[in-house]
């Protein structure tokens, strides 16, 4: 697949909106309450107004959907076949716990489906970026990139990913029926991240997200020959409907084994 910019371009991109992001970082911020009750900082805005304004100016045909822009409707947005899907600071949560758990993730969405992803955290250093059909790859400090892939078998006790700030009931029942495992606990998309690269078998998510939450770094764990579906094992798709909330969702390496019989 070709990208509307070079690949170069947008890990570029992804790093200085998280320069901007810890510009903020180490400062007296102070922490807005949106509408439905999530964090919002500077650092959330700074990174928002730098990835939007660049990537309008590189490609100005291709609309932009970042959070912190989320008003377009559905009868505008119903209308595009290719647009960015942005989340300028995804764990708001982490940042503010200062836990060094956050991401910038800039995907492209074509069709309804991530043809390409960038999760970068910038405390950690460490970038992941993804093309379906092309591969998957992270990036430690200024090291070279190294290719990554999903652990395409489950192992026992199965390491299972799963939120530091979001664990409920549905999560504990699908962990019992699971039986033997080990619970690796993570901000952000960061948690995507550990399927793609192998470090966890599975992270299911049975809580709210947002579309731009998932989007970039569900095209990292398709490119690192992973899944990510909805609870009966559909694709994940994006921008089908008014509400830009996903359903819940599971992702995994191994293709073999029925992970919706443990729900």
């Amino acid at each position: 697949m070709s990208l509307p910019v070079s690949l170069d371009t947008l890990l570029q991109l992804a790093h200085q909106a998280g320069d901007a992001i810890l510009q903020i970082y180490d400062t007296e911020f102070e922490v807005e309450q949106k509408q439905d009750n999530s964090p919002l900082t500077a650092a959330d805005l700074a990174a928002h107004r730098l990835i939007v304004s660049t990537l309008e100016e590189l490609t100005p045909e291709i609309p932009v959907l970042s959070e912190e822009s989320s008003k377009i409707p559905f009868s505008t947005r119903q209308q595009w076949q290719r647009y960015w899907l942005i989340d300028p600071l995804d764990g708001t949560r982490e940042f503010v716990k200062r836990n060094g758990e956050f991401t910038v993730n800039i995907a492209l969405i074509e069709n309804q489906q991530p043809s390409f992803g960038v999760v970068y955290a910038p405390i950690l250093k460490t970038t992941y970026y993804g093309i379906p059909g092309d591969g998957a790859w992270k990036q430690e400090g200024e090291n070279p990139s190294q290719a990554i892939g999903v652990a395409a078998k489950r192992r026992q006790p199965t390491l299972v990913a799963g939120s530091r700030s979001h664990a409920g009931d549905s999560l504990l029942r699908f962990l019992q029926k699971l039986g033997d495992h080990e619970l690796l606990s993570m901000g952000s998309s960061l948690k995507l991240c550990l399927v793609a690269e192998g470090k966890a078998d599975i992270y299911p998510r049975l809580g709210l997200t947002s579309e731009w939450d998932t989007a970039a770094a569900q095209a990292v764990i398709e490119a690192a020959g992973g899944r990510v579906t909805t609870l009966d094992l559909q694709p994940l798709r994006y921008n089908t409907k008014d509400s830009l909330l996903n359903p819940h969702f599971l992702a995994f390496g191994d293709h073999a084994e029925k992970w919706s019989d443990y729900l």
